[in-house]
């Protein structure tokens, strides 16, 4: 035998007698049990032994689960047995901005526990949406937005362009044949009323999907376009082309934030907040032009709740950039995500003259928190979002009106630990301490700001801060992140799609991000016209 098969043969032997393929002490580390037994079966560094108590008393019998299971099969087979093939008046999208899987998880648990649900949670057809694009394995809500509302992959950063516009490449933007239409605009064509909504600017990247095409997402007035050495005459700003530009001149329904974008320097909005344009434009007083007098422009709650029901269209801008969080917000100033979907509904509705209507709605809000690891930020704006979801569905019709909600991508916050039910979901594990005998928190990101403020350095050494002496609970506690940055990421991970109404079912399995408005166009005989009959009013049947 040749002696170099020696080392081999020794280090194989040690593996199988050391502790590498012990399967029982692994198994023992990976999957530790947290009964109420002795406290020596228990870890070294685990937390005080919990007593996990059911939330009710008949969860401690099999026969429970098994009758909430029976209930569920009864629901799917009601569900999926009779399949909605009417043709979709109505369409709505609603996108949770950085809504990851594991911020609707943690949701739950903010909700209530976590066998509560979203409302979305409950619709009938759910599919996983691949969210990369044609140039990055992770996206941004740029090229996401030309995906899912206007069916093309595009390029990192920007937005409305084909793969063919590079970001930052003015000429390409310019040209005709790299514009990508969105569905608001196939609906247009179709005579059908259109709106968007957002807790961001209206300029920014999610809503811009809807009407602009821009080779940089962040071009969202002419000022931005100047800092980039570019020519405003040639790269159209964002904010310039929803008004000039025919899908946005025909939306009805306009409501967000960005007053800035909109006024020159020499302009105060109503919070005093100066204008950002150099052009001179007031882009607010040439909509006012461009519209009848049933076309209303708004700043307030107040104004936008007191809309007569003769009003045709709406520009609300209730912030000088993005609207505030929720939890930030001024009842008296800001209207809620759910009641600009309830005017946006009342108006498209009168204004569709029986054709239908398209509504783009988003949560834009959810992504700033998980950014900047403000985990109880972004998960209560989740919350808010399900409530302007819960609404619309239970005032349409699932026999007429299409309903998909999902995200444009991911965020890298999970739920690690071995916490007990009803354990605070942004409070300390309760199970377990870490290595460093210290306790962990729930949730935790794998890059970002949080990095700073939960870590100390003492002689040279880096050491965890103790959450038991910190607020958590603080809506501006940054959550603990692994890698320091500026800014926590996206992540590259599936989106959850749910849908309800006619044509729902085509929203199941897992499908690139870009089929999305595709399948909606479809339900609703935009995309497929040899399908539909009396001008897109009726189906033809298959």
């Amino acid at each position: 035998m040749s002696l170099q098969i020696f080392p081999i043969l020794f280090c194989l032997c040690a593996l199988v007698s050391g502790r590498v393929l012990d399967t029982r002490e692994t198994e023992r580390r990976m999957h530790p049990l947290f009964s109420a037994g002795s406290a020596g079966s228990r870890l070294k560094r685990a937390m005080p032994m919990i007593v996990f108590d059911p939330l009710k008393a008949e969860e401690q019998y099999a026969e429970y689960w098994q009758g909430l299971a029976h209930q569920t099969l009864d629901q799917q087979l009601e569900s999926k047995l009779r399949l909605n093939t009417q043709l979709a008046k109505n369409v709505m999208l609603f996108l949770g901005d950085g809504m990851s899987i594991p911020t609707l998880t943690a949701g739950r648990v903010y909700l209530g526990g976590e066998e509560k649900q979203f409302s979305f949670e409950q619709f009938p057809f759910v599919g996983l949406s691949k969210t990369y694009c044609a140039n990055m394995q992770v996206a941004d809500s740029a090229c996401t937005a030309t995906a899912y509302l206007g069916g093309v992959k595009a390029n990192y950063g920007t937005v409305g362009v084909s793969a063919a516009v590079q970001v930052k490449d003015c000429l390409a933007q310019g040209q005709p044949a790299h514009h990508v239409a969105s569905i608001a605009a196939w609906a247009q064509r179709q005579g059908m009323a259109t709106g968007l909504i957002t807790t961001t600017s209206v300029t920014h990247a999610s809503p811009a999907g809807i009407y602009a095409h821009s080779a940089n997402r962040n071009w969202e007035n002419d000022a931005e376009v100047i800092a980039d050495n570019g020519d405003p005459s040639l790269c159209t700003d964002i904010a310039a082309q929803l008004i000039s530009n025919p899908v946005g001149q025909k939306l009805n329904v306009i409501l967000g934030g960005g007053r800035q974008n909109f006024l020159p320097k020499s302009v105060r909005d109503v919070s005093g907040a100066p204008g950002r344009r150099l052009d001179g434009r007031n882009l607010i007083e040439e909509w006012k032009r461009q519209h009848t007098n049933s076309a209303h422009y708004v700043q307030t709650r107040s104004e936008l709740l007191g809309l007569s029901n003769h009003t045709s269209r709406v520009l609300g801008l209730f912030a000088p950039y993005h609207m505030p969080y929720h939890l930030d917000a001024d009842a008296e100033e800001h209207p809620t995500l759910e009641e600009m979907v309830q005017v946006a509904m009342g108006i498209l509705e009168r204004q569709s003259a029986g054709r239908g209507y398209f509504l783009f709605v988003e949560g834009g809000r959810i992504d700033h928190g998980h950014h900047d690891t403000l985990a109880l930020r972004a998960i209560d704006e989740t919350a808010e979002f399900d409530k302007s979801v819960r609404w619309a569905r239970t005032h349409s019709s699932t026999d007429d009106t299409l309903i998909v909600v999902t995200s444009d991508h991911s965020h890298t916050m999970s739920l690690a630990g071995y916490s007990s039910r009803k354990n605070d979901i942004f409070g300390i594990n309760n199970g377990q301490l870490a290595a460093d005998d210290l306790p962990y928190a729930t949730l935790s990101y794998a890059n970002g700001p949080g990095y700073n403020s939960n870590y100390l350095r003492e002689g040279g050494a880096v050491k965890r801060k103790n959450l038991r002496a910190i607020n958590m609970k603080n809506k501006d506690f940054m959550f603990p992140s692994t890698v320091p940055l500026e800014s926590e990421t996206h992540g590259g991970d599936d989106v959850a799609v749910f849908a309800s109404g006619p044509y729902a079912q085509l929203f199941t399995g897992v499908f690139e991000q870009h089929f999305i408005p595709h399948a909606m166009g479809y339900a609703s005989c935009l995309s497929d016209r040899n399908m539909c009959v009396d001008g897109g009013m009726a189906r033809r049947p298959r």
